[in-house]
């Protein structure tokens, strides 16, 4: 059984028991002219965990490692967004409205889609996600279980957001969480910083966190 160096201490991996989850790498976040750029972020902020995910991504797929992506974003008729989130921050643009890849965070737009260096392949499960944690309201769990998955390498973005919510919400299920410090991002470095760390408190309260390059070798 590979040892990961990890913090807060090793990470036992179990390859054949173990997936690949991919947090929300779209569009709309992480390339110019997407909701998070109307937002007024630096994309390039997000846009640099895209290569180290691709190389985790190639090497998991060379081992024969489940592979699930997610996507967070609406019904085109946005039965499913709650007025609150829709209300949230006041901002001038809002889900659903008009954007330059589409209408904003809507499932079939061209911005929800994933980004093309992290395109899924065949066999690959997309989890479409209305929330921030990829659990809720989705059929994530009934993929996992039916596989025998009990870990998860965690990839994606944001660091604060979606990838913290989902982990946590992994670690309420009873999943192990290895996430790549380098294949997360933010858009602001003192919420990278302080996302990752939450995750590795007190003993890795929900999970562990470790550079791709401790991980990859694992993964030949």
């Amino acid at each position: 059984m590979p040892h990961i160096h990890a913090e807060p201490y090793p990470f036992e991996l179990q390859p054949e028991r173990c997936a690949l989850l991919i947090i929300d790498m779209q569009r709309d976040f992480l390339e110019p002219g997407g909701f998070g750029a109307v937002l007024g972020n630096d994309v390039s902020m997000l846009r640099r965990a895209i290569e180290p995910t691709r190389r985790v991504l190639v090497a998991a797929r060379s081992a024969g490692v489940a592979v699930i992506h997610t996507r967070e974003g609406h019904r085109p008729d946005l039965a499913d967004l709650p007025a609150a989130k829709l209300q949230r921050g006041r901002l001038g643009t809002r889900i659903g409205d008009p954007g330059p890849m589409g209408r904003i965070l809507v499932r079939g737009e061209p911005g929800h889609d994933l980004v093309p260096e992290l395109a899924p392949i065949a066999g690959e499960p997309v989890v479409d996600k209305p929330g921030k944690g990829a659990f809720y309201a989705t059929d994530l769990e009934a993929i996992l279980r039916s596989r025998g998955i009990a870990q998860l390498i965690v990839c994606g973005v944001t660091t604060e957001v979606c990838v913290n919510t989902t982990v946590r919400e992994a670690n309420d299920r009873g999943f192990d969480c290895l996430v790549l410090e380098d294949c997360v991002a933010s858009y602001f470095d003192a919420f990278q910083k302080a996302g990752l760390d939450m995750i590795k408190a007190q003993g890795g309260i929900f999970g562990w966190v470790a550079p791709s390059s401790a991980l990859l070798p694992a993964l030949v």
